[in-house]
Order: C-alpha cells, then sequence, then structure tokens
C-alpha cells in the first residue's frame, strides 16, 4: 500500500498541488469487484482545499487516472454501519449516497480517521459520523485542548514528506559510494551511524567555542530589557494624561449624537409638514372657481376642470399613521367635502338647464322645410364635450347627481329627437307617396295615424287579390297585349283594374334614392350620438355603474347576481356594461327610429313589393358597414332588427309571385302564347340583377330565384297540359325559348343548370312539334313503305319484296302517281297556315319552326328514296319531285305569307 500510495503521490496528486493524507481499497457494493481508490488530500497553497477522490486504474495501460472529486465540504454524513464488529462496509453521503466495501476493515478505520482529522483540522463542519467506535475517535483525538489537538493531527499528517530532489540525489551519490549498501544494509546503516556520532561531536565543539558570544549576547539582552522598561513607564505617564481628554471627547461625542438625533428629527417633520402642505394644500384661485367659477365660458370650465382635478388629488391623497388625528387634517378634509359637495350641486344645475334647453329647442325640427335631411347636432356636442372631464369627476365623486344627469339628458334628447325623426320620416313618406302619384293619385296626401296607413293598404290590396310589384308588371304587359290575349287570365285583368300604382323604372329609381338618403341620414346621426355618449359620459374608460335608466325586474335581478361574479371577471363584466349602458341610452334616445322605420318600409312595400329588393340591397349594405365599424353598436343592432323585416317582405314578395302563377288560368278560345308570368320573371330577374349587382346579400337572390325558376317550370308545364285552343308543345316550346333567351341574356350564374334545362325542354317540345304536325304528309305512300318494312321485318329479303302482289312495282308507281308536286305544295301551304295559327307573333319562332319541319321533310324523303333503291333495285321508279322542288316549295309558301 505504501508503494501505491508513493506512486499516486507522485503521478496524480504532486501535479495538482496536492498532498495525500489518507487511502483505502474499496469497490462498489453489491456490484462486481471493480476495485478502486478513495484518496483523502489538501491542497498545498492555501486557503486549503480538502478533498475526497476517486481514483481508477486505466483499462488501456498500468497507470492510475483520476476519476471523480468531490469536496470535503460537502460531505454530510459518515457512516461506518456497525461500531461493534470489524466491517469494511461503509457509506458516505454527498449529493448521493455511495456505498463502499473497503479491502480490509482496518484500511475502512483508518481512512474515516482521516476524514474526522480533516474535517477537524479545516473545516469543523458538522459532519455526522454514524455508528463509529468512539474509541476509533478518541484515539484519533487525545485529550486536551483544541489546539493540541490540532498540533498532534499536524504531526500525523506530516509524519510523511517526500524528498527533494537535492536529498535525491545525495542519496544516491552516498549509495554508489558504499557499494554494498543494497547487498548489506547492516553495513550500511553502521556506516551511517559513525559518520553521524563524528558529525554530533564536530557540533558539540563548535557550540563550546561560542560560549564568548553567548556571554556578549546575553549581555546585550539585559540592556535591551533595561530600555523596554524604561518606555513602559514613560508611556504609564502618556496614558495617565491621555485618560481625562477621553473622558471630555466621550462627553463631545454624546453631545453630537444628541444633536444628530434632534437634527434627524426636525428632517422629519420638515418632510411630514411640507407633504401635508404640498397635497392637501388647495390653492385660492382653486377654491375660487370651484365656489363661484363660470360654467359658461372656455377659460371659466377650464379653470373648473383645473380645480376639480387639484381637489381630487387633495381629497385622494394616501395620508401616513397618524395624520388622521391631526386637527388640521381633519378640518382640510371638511372643506374639501364641502367644497366638492358644492361644486357637484352647481355643475349639476348648469347641465340640467343645458339638458333642458335643448330638448324643448322647436328651432331644429323640420315643421317648416320641406328638405329631407335631419338636423345636425355637432355644435352641441362640440359645446358639451368641453364638460367631459368634469362628468368625469363626477361620475368619480358623486354618483347619484352623475346619473340623474344621464337620466335627464336621455329624457330631453328622447323628446327632441322623437320630433325631428317624425317630421323627417313624415317628409320621407310624402316624397316616397310621391312616385306613384301620378299614376292613380292615392297617396296625394299622407295620413299620419298608423290606423289610416292600415286603411289605406287594406284598400290598396283589395279583397281578391295582394298587389305585388309582379302584377304591376304585368299589368303593362297586359295593357300592351289586350288586343291578342284579353281573355287569358280575368283574375289578372281583375288585379290589374284594382292596381294603384303603375310603376316604371324611374318610379323605383326615384324610392331607391329616397330610401338611401333616409339611411345615410339616420347612420352619422345614430353613430355621432353614440359616440357622444361614449365620450361625455365617459362609459368606455372606467369601471361601469348603474344604469342610469329604469330598468326591468329581471335586469335588477341580473344585477343582484353580477356583484357575487368572481373577481377576475369583474374587468371583463365591467366593459361589457359599459357598453350595455351606452346600447340602453341610445335605444331611450332613439326609440322612435325602429318603429318609423318598419313604418316606412310597409308603406314602400304597399307601393311595390319590388320596393323590397331595393331595401334589402341598401338595410344590408348599411348593416354590414355598421358592424365593420361596431358590430355591438345601436345601429348595428337596430338596422339588424329592420333588415329582418325587409328579408320579411323580400320572401312575402317571392311567395306573392309564385302564388299568382299557381292562380293563373287561361281562356279556351284564344293561342296562349307567352305567358305573364314567364314575362314577368323576365322583369324580375332584369331588376334584381340591376339592384343587386355587387350586393352583399346576393345569397338570398339566389335562393329567390330557384324557387321563382321552379315555379315557372312547373305552372308552365300545368297550363300547356290544360290548354285547349294550343297544343301542348307549343305553349311548351314558346315558354321555354323565351326563358333560355331570358337565362342566356342575364348569365344569372346560380341557375345555369335551369338554363340548360330550359334549352332541353325547348328542343324537345320543338321536335316533338314538328314530327306531330308534320305527320305524314304523304299519307298512302306512307302507309305503303310501312308496309315494304313490316316484310323485311317478318324476314323477306329486301330484293324478293317487288314479287309480293301487294307491294309489286305497278302498285307503287300507282301510289307515287297520286302525290304530285302541286298537291304536295299545296299541302305544305296548308300546315304553314295552321303553324301560324298556333304560334305566338312574340317569340318569332315561325320560321324556327317551318325550318324544321322542312328538315323533317327532306329527311323522310329520302328515307322513301333509299327504301326504293333497296327494295326496288333496277325499276326506274322515282317521285314525281325532288328535294330540290321541296326547298323551292318551302322557300315560297314562306315568302308568300
Amino acid at each position: 500500500m505504501t508503494a501505491i500510495k508513493h506512486a499516486l503521490q507522485r503521478d496524480i496528486f504532486t501535479p495538482n498541488d496536492e498532498r495525500l493524507l489518507g487511502i483505502v481499497n474499496v469497490c462498489k457494493a453489491g456490484k462486481k469487484k471493480k476495485n478502486c481508490f478513495l484518496c483523502a488530500t489538501v491542497t498545498t497553497e492555501r486557503p486549503v482545499q480538502v478533498k475526497v477522490v476517486k481514483v481508477k486504474k486505466s483499462d488501456k495501460g498500468d497507470f492510475y487516472k483520476r476519476q471523480q472529486t468531490w469536496e470535503l465540504r460537502d460531505l454530510m454524513e459518515v457512516d461506518a454501519k456497525d461500531a461493534s464488529k470489524e466491517n469494511p462496509e461503509f457509506d458516505l453521503h454527498f449529493e448521493k449516497v455511495y456505498r463502499w466495501v473497503a479491502s480490509s476493515a482496518a484500511e475502512k478505520n483508518s481512512f474515516i480517521s482521516c476524514i474526522w482529522k480533516l474535517n477537524q483540522r479545516y473545516l469543523r463542519k458538522k459532519v455526522e459520523f454514524v455508528n463509529v467506535s468512539s474509541q476509533l475517535l478518541e484515539e484519533s483525538v487525545p485529550s486536551g485542548e483544541s489546539q493540541s489537538v490540532a498540533g498532534g493531527d499536524e504531526d500525523a499528517l506530516d509524519d510523511y514528506q517526500e524528498l527533494s530532489a537535492r536529498e535525491e540525489q545525495d542519496i544516491e551519490g552516498m549509495m554508489e559510494m558504499c557499494e554494498y549498501a543494497v547487498s548489506n544494509a547492516e553495513a550500511f546503516a553502521e556506516q551511517l551511524s559513525r559518520e553521524l556520532q563524528v558529525l554530533d561531536g564536530a557540533n558539540i565543539q563548535s557550540i563550546m567555542a561560542s560560549e564568548k558570544q553567548v556571554n556578549i549576547l546575553m549581555q546585550l539582552l539585559d540592556e535591551a530589557l533595561g530600555e523596554v522598561d524604561t518606555i513602559e513607564g514613560k508611556l504609564s505617564s502618556y496614558e495617565e494624561k491621555l485618560q481625562s481628554v477621553k473622558e471630555q471627547m466621550d462627553q463631545i461625542s454624546q453631545s453630537n449624537r444628541l444633536i444628530q438625533i434632534s437634527n434627524t428629527n426636525n428632517v422629519k417633520l420638515l418632510d411630514e409638514i411640507q407633504f401635508l402642505v404640498n397635497y392637501m394644500d388647495l390653492s385660492k384661485g382653486h377654491i375660487r372657481a370651484l365656489q363661484e367659477g363660470d360654467l359658461t365660458s372656455p377659460k371659466g370650465i377650464e379653470a373648473c376642470i383645473n380645480a376639480s382635478e387639484a381637489l381630487s388629488q387633495c381629497m385622494n391623497v394616501a395620508l401616513r399613521p397618524g395624520h388622521d388625528k391631526l386637527t388640521a387634517v381633519t378640518q382640510q378634509q371638511l372643506l374639501f367635502a364641502e367644497l366638492r359637495d358644492t361644486f357637484a350641486r352647481r355643475l349639476t344645475n348648469h347641465l340640467n338647464n343645458v339638458f333642458v334647453h335643448q330638448g324643448h329647442d322647436q328651432s331644429s325640427t323640420l315643421s317648416q322645410h320641406t328638405e329631407m335631411s335631419l338636423p345636425k347636432h355637432s355644435p352641441l356636442h362640440r359645446d358639451l364635450l368641453r364638460y367631459a372631464k368634469l362628468m368625469e369627476w363626477l361620475k368619480n365623486t358623486h354618483r347619484e347627481k352623475y346619473e340623474g344627469l344621464s337620466r335627464t339628458y336621455v329624457d330631453y334628447m328622447s323628446r327632441l329627437y322623437e320630433r325631428e325623426i317624425k317630421d323627417f320620416f313624415e317628409v320621407a313618406k310624402i316624397k316616397m307617396a310621391g312616385t306613384s302619384k301620378e299614376a292613380k293619385g292615392k297617396f296625394a296626401t299622407l295620413p299620419r295615424k298608423e290606423s289610416a296607413l292600415k286603411q289605406e293598404t287594406e284598400s290598396l290590396h283589395g279583397s281578391s287579390g295582394k298587389l305585388t310589384g309582379s302584377t304591376s308588371s304585368l299589368n303593362k304587359l297586359t295593357v300592351q297585349g289586350a288586343n291578342s290575349r284579353r281573355s287569358q287570365s280575368s283574375s289578372l285583368l281583375d288585379m290589374g283594374n284594382m292596381s294603384a300604382s303603375d310603376l316604371d323604372v324611374a318610379d323605383r329609381t326615384k324610392f331607391d334614392k329616397i330610401f338611401e338618403q333616409v339611411l345615410s341620414e339616420l347612420e352619422p346621426l345614430c353613430l355621432a350620438e353614440q359616440d357622444f355618449i361614449s365620450k361625455f359620459f365617459k362609459l368606455q374608460q372606467h369601471p361601469a355603474v348603474m344604469p342610469p335608466l329604469a330598468q326591468p325586474e329581471t335586469e335588477e335581478a341580473d344585477g343582484g347576481t353580477a356583484s357575487r361574479i368572481p373577481p377576475q371577471a369583474e374587468h371583463r363584466q365591467s366593459l361589457s356594461s359599459e357598453k350595455d349602458l351606452v346600447r340602453l341610452m341610445m335605444n331611450k334616445i332613439f326609440q322612435s327610429i325602429e318603429t318609423e322605420l318598419n313604418s316606412l318600409i310597409a308603406l314602400g312595400d304597399k307601393i311595390d313589393s319590388f320596393n323590397s329588393l331595393y331595401m334589402l340591397v341598401k338595410m344590408s349594405h348599411h348593416v354590414w358597414t355598421a358592424e365593420n365599424v361596431d358590430p355591438a353598436s345601436y345601429l348595428s343592432t337596430t338596422l339588424g332588427n329592420v333588415l329582418v323585416t325587409v328579408k320579411r317582405n323580400f320572401d312575402k314578395c317571392i311567395s306573392a309571385q309564385i302564388r299568382q302563377m299557381e292562380e293563373v288560368k287561361i281562356s279556351k278560345k284564344s293561342k296562349v302564347g307567352i305567358l305573364l308570368f314567364v314575362t314577368g320573371f323576365e322583369e324580375f330577374a332584369e331588376l334584381a340583377e340591376t339592384i343587386f349587382r355587387n350586393a352583399e346579400r346576393r345569397g338570398d337572390l339566389d335562393k329567390a330565384y330557384v324557387k321563382l325558376i321552379r315555379a315557372v317550370f312547373m305552372n308552365v308545364e300545368k297550363v300547356a297540359n290544360e290548354s285547349q285552343k294550343t297544343p301542348r308543345d307549343v305553349v311548351m316550346m314558346e315558354n321555354f325559348h323565351h326563358i333560355f333567351s331570358t337565362l342566356s341574356r342575364l348569365k344569372i350564374s346560380c341557375l345555369d343548370a335551369e338554363r340548360r334545362e330550359a334549352k332541353h325542354k325547348y328542343t324537345d317540345h320543338l321536335q316533338s312539334y314538328v314530327i306531330n304536325s308534320l305527320g305524314q304528309p304523304l299519307e298512302k305512300l306512307n302507309h305503303f313503305f310501312e308496309g315494304v318494312e313490316a316484310r323485311v321485318a317478318q324476314g323477306v329479303r329486301e330484293e324478293e319484296v317487288s314479287y309480293q302482289l301487294a307491294f309489286n312495282k305497278q302498285e307503287l308507281r300507282k301510289v307515287i302517281k297520286e302525290y304530285p308536286g302541286k298537291e304536295v305544295k299545296k299541302g305544305l301551304d296548308n300546315l304553314y297556315k295552321k303553324v301560324d295559327k298556333h304560334l305566338c307573333d312574340e317569340e318569332s319562332l315561325l320560321q324556327v319552326v317551318w325550318h324544321s319541319m322542312q328538315d323533317e321533310f327532306i329527311r323522310q324523303y329520302k328515307h322513301f328514296e333509299d327504301l326504293i333503291g333497296r327494295c326496288y333495285p333496277g325499276s326506274g321508279i322515282t317521285m314525281e319531285f325532288t328535294i330540290r322542288d321541296m326547298l323551292e316549295y318551302f322557300s315560297s309558301i314562306a315568302q308568300s305569307h
């Protein structure tokens, strides 16, 4: 172990300026026997650091390497496992517990003893030694004072000292002089002993020779001691003299300390006084402004604002402990409270007078004006906003007066706005009614009362049917086509006679402009008022107050529960409550807007239900604009509610048109032609496409289109089935051709499928009408060749058909002679007249049908020639007219008519 200790000291610890003081050969408990060494070391430099180092032999060589290091100050506990028995196991508790098994109990005890000594000398840290024999610790520490313990420890730690390089060289030279030093150690030791005795004798002789010098040195020491005694005497006298000076200095120091304490107290007192003077003193100018400041002039208002802010600062100052017991502070607080109450009363009275005066002001109404515009209240808002900071002060100091002012403002402004809005809508209704005034003069004067409007509505609607935009459009078609379709629908004519307004595009455009002007006037009015309320009553920057308006019981109940809302939701609830307050005030002020808008919408829908299209587009656009500004604003909410009514009227308009389609009756004595609801749909679509161009509610129109076109398709087929005068195929062909043309021209994307379906129906019924009308123009020839085809179908070969008795060549020639060109042309001329009677003039399909009949006739002709060529080959039999003759017949007949 000594050789290993020497090697570790030389190879590992000396390069790091460390000394190895204790070592133990260990392996980890419970694992494979991988031996290593735990070393206790100290540094040679100060301050001394004590470490426990784990050293392990390298796997690649025969040298040792440092594997892990712990500071001894991090050691918390040493557990020897058993104090009474010899046990090689022990634990070291650093940041975690390390369990070791020593090679022998003696090595373990020696290492633990070294750890204990190092802790006692360098650290004196309370390290717990558990299950360690007290005898082991006593042997390590002899009884006595701590100094002796430290000294003994030093001797034990210094029992090993490394040889210096000079000493190593001397020992090697000595051993070289004595060659037998290695082989005969005893002889070498005896020689060294003899030489040591010789050196000792020489030292003794040298000491005895220097006795004279020693005596001289002792004499000098005696003289020095005498001088020291003299100096000590002088110092004692000096100390007695300085004692009185010390007492005087102590008195001066005590006086200075008292003076310093007094100065400190004076500074603190001055600080307290300055605090009270700075924060609780209100200038005379501010007091005068609060008591008698001018609340009408800008300078006076500014002075009052500054005074109120200064008063709030004085009243809200955080007093230090004990200030409230001072009489001056109490008197100042009473003064502040009196000033606050006085100024709050003056401010409330002044603003109440302003609100009352404005509410009774008649100069801004529309009674003397015919222009359709609402008065602007921006001057009033601008004047009142000068008091906004004072309202904020009132809100924070006198909540009751603030709420009273809110109620007063709402009451009087609601009266003012009610008068202005009523007059504004009165003018709008008169102008709107003027759009239909030229037609029937129904709306020359506009009743004010809702009952009169209701009676007028009933008179316009009548009892047999409702007046709608589609009927008004159909009425014009009825008048225009009265000569040709007078008896088509008696019910539609009745409604046409009852129409109160025969509107054209100019009338509807005028209505659209009036309605847009109404919304454009209302929008800035509401936004400006809401912005003013928010700024003037400070409802967006501070916690919400109780609503100034009377609330229903349910809302009061909600308010009662609101006080129990958790604190983390109070801020969010206050912001929501402030928005609700603004909305409640706006609802009270503009309570007549929604009613007047609904009344105006009802009037517009009564004049012409197609007006609902204009109103839907305009109202949707204004709702969209209002929601972009503030989705929760009063304007957005109100216009949204009115939009529901407009959408309902629009749906009623669509339903009424569908219902009219279903109620259409046709005449049994006249041809049908283009149905009125088909042209009505065309007019509706043209108008709607113009109105809804780039509109936000395009989806509503697309849904209406689908409903209408489906109703048109269904009722066209219904009328076609009921028609007696006009063939069913003609009714279907003409009307679906008209529908297809309309959809192709308007290019309505949502009706692409219906457009294709209309084209398909038109084509099918055109072909069906051509086949049914043309029939068999060469009847006997048709019958003959049908018999020929029947024989071929029965299995007779085509070239053998001519040998059949009923279908020989003579019979064929006989049949062909019955159809000379003149007879064919005569039959085609009669067919043309028949088709002309069936078709209407509006759609101009006669030439299309005639051309289709020409193609069908030529197809039949070619079919007959083909059968003659196949069944009667080489017979030289031909028709008595050619294709060229047929083309000439068709062309001449068309030109002649």
